[in-house]
């Protein structure tokens, strides 16, 4: 943390409070698309094994979406 000088005096700068940004967005969303990708070659192929690990990668996004936007609501 940088300090900067008030009055004379050092002073903690203030933090900034972090939102969900893009990248996180950006992140979750292509996470939900592979696991599209996976459960849709899954389906085509028959492998259970892999349609089953898509499916968790899609609710493993929205859940990680959902907790970012609880926390930016409680921030406000």
């Amino acid at each position: 943390m940088t300090r900067r000088k008030v009055f004379g005096r050092a002073q903690p700068t203030p933090r900034k409070v972090k939102t969900m940004g893009a990248d996180d967005k950006i992140g979750n969303a292509a996470e939900k698309l592979g696991g599209k990708g996976k459960e849709a070659a899954g389906e085509t192929k028959g492998d259970e094994d892999l349609k089953a690990e898509g499916q968790s990668d899609q609710s493993k996004a929205d859940l990680k979406d959902a907790g970012e936007k609880a926390k930016d609501a409680f921030k406000k």
